[in-house]
Formats: structure tokens, C-alpha cells, sequence
């Protein structure tokens, strides 16, 4: 009798557990784009990325070197090169375009493809064939991006190489992504790989930021509020939470929860710092989710 009664209370849990950890993974996901547009309004970029990346590598280093297994010159170099791709200039591509008053919710929308991107640079650097419905989806999510940002267009004050920044770092971690498959010396624990990127970051927008004249932080409430947003919400918490559900659900299933961020960060832009939310960002957004579903179906 008490494990009937038990029973039922036990998968009301677990049919809970994947809405709530949803619905935090892409508060936490979404979070990232709207601190750095806050924060943005106190320092530039590049002062704002250097602490943001220093603090986090700082955190992570007592664990890196503690836990996991002895990391190698060569590991480590490796690694170094792909934070090089992955934090400088892929955060930094996106940070700048949004410093640029490029949309927040466009910059999200474009930043979330990097899987579409990977589909399609694995047939001819890996040589992984895409299937036609995989060709169709990326077709219809890209046609979904050219919506919003025509419609985009229309309201910013934003110049025309700030949109293609954003997609030119969406592509440069796409590339990174997919050179770094097969390659041993990249495989190790998240928190190490974490760290060293985090780190590689903070001494690259450390010379940025030194060319800029200086690195000193603004004093302010707001700079303060951006760094704790982004450093325990948008990375401690984001990229734990993901990899915690990377355990527990699908993938597919968890990249889906994802592509939900970009329209949170479209509502989030909205109400904070009353950007644009029209009819035609809304329809572009569907079709991108639209392609995005059939390529990961693929």
C-alpha cells in the first residue's frame, strides 16, 4: 500500500523535473544576451568581457586544479586555441554587435544556429552527408534569420557590419566545433575546459581593453548587477544546468528547450530596454524554430 501511494507522487516528479529545468536552462540561456546589454550601458565590451571572463576562469581555477585528471601542456595549448574561437571571438563577436544596438533578441536568434552551422560544415570538412530534409530545415531557418533582420533593419541604428559580426562569429564557433572533433587533447572535464577558455578570454580582452585605456570597472550598481547576472546566472548556472539535463534527457530533447531562448530574449529586450517586438520578427522566428525542427529531426 505505501509504495502505491508513493509511486504516483514519484512520477508527478519526474514529469515536472523536465518543464522546470526547461524553463530555468533558457531563463539562464537568455540571460546571458540581456546581462551583457545591461551591463553595456556602464562599460565597453571589452572591459566588460575581461571581468566577466577573469572572474569566472578565477572561480573555476581552484577546481580545475583539484579535480579531474593532471592537465598536459599539450591538452591545455589545445584548448587554448579553441577558447581562442569560442569565448574571444564568438562572445566577443556577439557582445560587440549588441554594444552596436544590433537587436538583443536577433543577436540570440543568430548565436543559437551554431547547430544548423555545424550540419552544414560536416559534409565537406568531416564528410558527414546531410539529408534533404536536413538541407530543407536549414533553408527555412536561415530564411527565418533574413526575416527578422530585414524587419530589424528598419528600426535600428545599427551599421551593416555589427549584423554580420554576429554572424560571422556564430560561424568561427561552428568551425571550431567541428576541427575539434576526434581530437583526444580537447576531451576533458567541462570545469577544466571551462576555465582555461574563460582564462584565454580574460587575457585577450585584457589587451583590448588596455588598448581601449584601461580596465578599470565603472562603480556603479548596474556594472555590479551585470557581473554577478552574468557570471552566476549566464555561466555557472546556464552551463551546469545544461550539462546536468545532457545527463538526464535527450539531446535533441535539450537542444529543443534552446531554441526557446532567442524569442525569451526578444520578450526580455522588450520589456527591459523597450527594443522592437513587431509582427515580422515574430513570423521570422517561427520559421527559424520551423527549420531548426526539421534539421534536428534529421
Amino acid at each position: 500500500m505505501t509504495a502505491l501511494a508513493i509511486f504516483p507522487t514519484a512520477v508527478t516528479r519526474s514529469r515536472l523535473l523536465w518543464p522546470l529545468m526547461a524553463a530555468l536552462l533558457v531563463i539562464g540561456w537568455s540571460s546571458g544576451f540581456v546581462g551583457i546589454r545591461y551591463a553595456s550601458e556602464e562599460a565597453s565590451v571589452a572591459v566588460l568581457l575581461f571581468w566577466r571572463t577573469l572572474l569566472s576562469g578565477i572561480l573555476l581555477l581552484p577546481f580545475a586544479l583539484a579535480f579531474g585528471p593532471r592537465m598536459h601542456l599539450r591538452a591545455v595549448t589545445s584548448q587554448v586555441g579553441f577558447g581562442v574561437m569560442a569565448v574571444f571571438i564568438y562572445l566577443g563577436g556577439f557582445a560587440l554587435a549588441i554594444e552596436q544596438r544590433v537587436p538583443t533578441g536577433l543577436v540570440a536568434l543568430i548565436s543559437d544556429l551554431v547547430p544548423l552551422a555545424i550540419a552544414s560544415m560536416s559534409q565537406p570538412i568531416l564528410g558527414e552527408r546531410l539529408t534533404g530534409r536536413q538541407w530543407l530545415g536549414t533553408a527555412i531557418a536561415v530564411t527565418g534569420v533574413l526575416i527578422v533582420s530585414f524587419d530589424s533593419l528598419n528600426f535600428g541604428t545599427a551599421p551593416l557590419w555589427a549584423y554580420a559580426l554576429t554572424i560571422g562569429s556564430m560561424m568561427v564557433f561552428a568551425l571550431a566545433s567541428v576541427l575539434r572533433r576526434g581530437r583526444e587533447s580537447l576531451h576533458m572535464p567541462v570545469h577544466q575546459s571551462l576555465c582555461i577558455h574563460t582564462l584565454t578570454g580574460a587575457v585577450l580582452f585584457g589587451i583590448c581593453g588596455l588598448a581601449q585605456g584601461g580596465l578599470a570597472p565603472p562603480m556603479t550598481r548596474e556594472f555590479a548587477i551585470g557581473m554577478v547576472w552574468l557570471v552566476l546566472i549566464a555561466t555557472f548556472a546556464a552551463y551546469s544546468l545544461y550539462y546536468a539535463m545532457l545527463h538526464m534527457f535527450p539531446v535533441a530533447k535539450v537542444s529543443a528547450a534552446i531554441y526557446l531562448s532567442p524569442p525569451v530574449t526578444m520578450l526580455w529586450a522588450w520589456m527591459l530596454f523597450s527594443e522592437p517586438l513587431t509582427p515580422a520578427m515574430l513570423l521570422g522566428l517561427a520559421v527559424t524554430l520551423v527549420g531548426v525542427w526539421l534539421t534536428s529531426r534529421g
